[in-house]
């Protein structure tokens, strides 16, 4: 490893530690490792520029009437997810990939409607006409591009999934969707149920 990469690591460590000892809440640390939306997202070249120094933790109430069934916010702007649970002891920060593009970009509110374990993929119409080389179809594995977890959003096409691709985190680098690392988007897959409630800044 790199002393340029090293130093990447130990940075994006200690925000994530930072952030949870400044307020005591459970926080994991960062990994180290539409309808024309959706999963399947451009291959990823070139530098990868992040955004860490913009996360911030925040308070539920200016976004959410209530905390029942749980509630996540993904700040677009910052490039981050954030889950409070419905009792209030659990607060969690996870950085995102977001769309590429603001035409791909929704906002708004919806819910999850569907919690997936190694989930399947298969490209909308749209993503047919822009990339008609794409498969048809790819089954749970190290080449989905949903990862290892998937929730299904109100919205036709549009997911908080996993990425297998750790590159895309932090970056503009889907089709619409959101994605978090594996590891991040299985701990939330554990936390969030059907019925969570959701708003995309």
């Amino acid at each position: 490893m790199t002393d340029r990469a090293k130093s990447f690591l130990t940075r994006r460590s200690f925000i994530g530690t930072a952030a949870a000892g400044a307020t005591g809440l459970t926080m994991p640390a960062l990994a180290q490792n539409g309808s024309s939306t959706t999963e399947r997202e451009p291959a990823v070249s070139g530098p990868v520029n992040r955004n860490i120094s913009s996360f911030r933790m925040l308070d539920w109430r200016p976004y959410f009437d209530t905390l029942r069934n749980g509630a996540i916010l993904v700040d677009t702007q910052s490039r981050a997810l954030h889950y409070w649970s419905d009792d209030r002891q659990t607060y969690m920060l996870y950085p995102t990939s977001i769309p590429i593009s603001e035409d791909l970009t929704r906002r708004g509110r919806t819910r999850v409607v569907r919690k997936v374990e190694g989930p399947e993929w298969r490209p909308t119409p749209a993503m047919k006409e822009r990339y008609p080389d794409w498969p048809d179809y790819v089954g749970p594995g190290p080449d989905n591009p949903l990862g290892t977890h998937a929730l299904y959003l109100s919205w036709t096409y549009y997911r908080i999934h996993g990425t297998h691709d750790t590159r895309k985190i932090g970056r503009r680098s889907s089709n619409g969707c959101i994605g978090l690392y594996n590891e991040h988007i299985a701990s939330l897959f554990g936390r969030a149920r059907v019925g969570t409630q959701v708003l995309l800044i």
